[in-house]
Order: C-alpha cells, then structure tokens, then sequence
C-alpha cells in the first residue's frame, strides 16, 4: 500500500515539473465583498426613533401635519424640539457627507478617544456638530446685540420645522446613497446643486415668513445672511473638501 502511495506521488511530482500551474500573479480574484453599511442603518433607526419620540412624548401626540402648521403662541415644549431635529440634521449630514470627504487631516487622526482613532465620519460628525453649535452661539448673539432678543425663541422654534423636513429629505438621501445601485461620484454634483437650492430656498424663507423672525431694518436682515448663513457655510467646506 506505501508503496502504491509512493507511485502515485511521484507521477504527480513529475507532472507538475513538466505542466507548472499559472503564475500567481496572473490570477485575478473576481469575488466581490459587499460593503458593510450596518452603521448606516442603525444610525437612521436611531433618528427615526428620536423623531418617533418626540411627535409622540415631548409633542403629545401630535400628528405630522398639526406640527408642521403650529403656531408660536400655541406651542409647547419648543426647546426640546430644537434640540432632537438638530441632532437628527446633524447625524444624518455626517452619514451622507463623510463618504465624499477626501482624507483625515492629520491634526484630527493623531486624535485617540479610548484607543479608537477618528474615521472619516467621525471627522464628518465633529466638524458639522462644530457648524451648527457656532451658527447657533453666533444667531444668539446676534439676537442679543441688536437688542431683539424676544425673537431667538420665535427663531429657532420656525428652523425646527424646516430642519425637520430637511432631515427627512436627506434621510432618503442617505437611504438612497448606501443601498441602491447609483453612480457615487456623479451624485456629488446632484448632492451639491440640491444643498445650494435649500440654501437659496431657506434665505428666502426666513426672510418672508409669517412670524418674522429676522429684524425689520434691511442692513441687520444682511448682516444676519453674511455672518449666519454664508460664513459658517465656507467655513464647513473648508474643513471638508479643502
């Protein structure tokens, strides 16, 4: 029996010298492996259950159409309101924008918490929680210094409900972005043209809605356009793309 075995290895030894396999390096692997985007879903759960929560809790119980049409002077709990959709707008940015972010500064990267070193939605997530937490401390003290500061509270309850909407819209954004079959780098230039028309959109929005959130004086209307809508704008673009 050994010996058998010992014939058979030696034909297939012999074989092998005169028939060698291909070169390695010829051989290209055609198996694909998926991309995980599990993040991506628990973060979006996540958001719809911060939202789930507050029509339900902190709204009580109001329907979709009923928020959206609120009133000031008939509203409650206006400031936790704020604070959930600002976070949903943050959350859901930082999910769609962090794959078009070309590289982690190297500041940001040598940065560790608990050994864990900042990706690129990391980055993402701390640089538009550092656009809206700015924006948010300048709109106050623009309120303040001018002497009118009865409208923050009319302000940031009317930005609620348009953040509210935008995060939906990006939302689907994302859901679109991760999980069908679309050209990535062609959607950028989509992506750019929808934010620039919300921009332009949201201008005019606060500048001739009903509850008059910007001051009455044209000068103080321009000064709130450059110093709260354009700079903190440059400002995000700089510390992602440039």
């Amino acid at each position: 029996m050994l010996f058998k075995l010992f014939i058979l290895y030696k034909i297939i030894y012999n074989f092998a010298k005169k028939f060698p396999l291909p070169i390695s390096k010829n051989f290209i692997n055609q198996i694909r492996i998926p991309e995980n985007n599990d993040w991506v879903v628990f973060i979006l759960i996540g958001c719809l259950f911060l939202y789930i929560f507050m029509m339900n809790i902190i709204e009580r119980e109001a329907n979709l159409k009923d928020f959206l049409l609120q009133k000031y002077f008939d509203s409650s709990n206006n400031l936790p309101s704020w604070i959930i959709t600002s976070c949903v707008i943050t959350l859901t940015l930082a999910v769609l924008i962090s794959q078009y972010v070309p590289v982690v500064p190297e500041y940001a990267a040598k940065l560790q918490i608990l050994g864990y070193q900042m990706n690129k939605f990391g980055y993402s997530l701390t640089v538009v929680s550092l656009f809206y937490f700015v924006r948010t401390a300048l709109g106050f003290l623009y309120y303040q210094s001018i002497g009118d500061g009865k409208k923050w509270s009319i302000f940031y309850f009317t930005s609620t409900k348009f953040n509210f909407i935008l995060s939906i819209l990006v939302i689907i954004l994302c859901i679109t972005h991760y999980y069908f079959p679309i050209d990535k780098s062609k959607a950028f230039l989509y992506y750019f043209n929808f934010f620039l028309f919300v921009f332009i959109f949201k201008v005019f929005f606060y500048l001739f809605h009903r509850n008059n959130i910007l001051p009455q004086k044209w000068y103080y209307k321009f000064l709130y356009i450059c110093t709260l809508q354009i700079a903190p704008l440059l400002m995000l673009w700089k510390l992602l793309f440039i």
